[in-house]
């Protein structure tokens, strides 16, 4: 495991691709918690739901960081490095709307 991540040059965004893991929604799954792609948008479940769709997108894609897309959580994870870490300035990151996490709720209107 490596001390720092050398791949903060890959984060490029803040948005998300939606209140909660895009596959699971599309496939009829179910998350525990969110996790988003900070290169790409994609929002996907951790590795303690299910389908794991968050590792399995940074396997595919190699992007190399997430970040967690739960509320008062601003830590980020380097898959490459295999290195969790917070960046000064980044607090108060983005997070699924309220009631997504574990979901998705049966109500998706939220």
């Amino acid at each position: 495991m490596a001390d720092v991540c050398a791949h903060l040059g890959s984060i490029a965004t803040k948005d998300a691709s939606g209140p909660g893991c895009v596959d699971c929604l599309r496939d009829g799954g179910s998350w525990v918690h969110l996790r988003r792609c900070t290169t790409c948008t994609h929002v996907g479940c951790c590795d303690d739901s299910p389908n794991r769709h968050a590792r399995r997108h940074a396997g595919e894609s190699t992007h190399p960081i997430i970040q967690s897309y739960e509320p008062d959580e601003d830590w980020f994870w380097c898959a490459v490095d295999d290195v969790e870490f917070e960046i000064e300035g980044q607090e108060h990151s983005h997070s699924h709307p309220p009631g997504w996490s574990p979901g998705p709720p049966a109500d998706l209107s939220r």
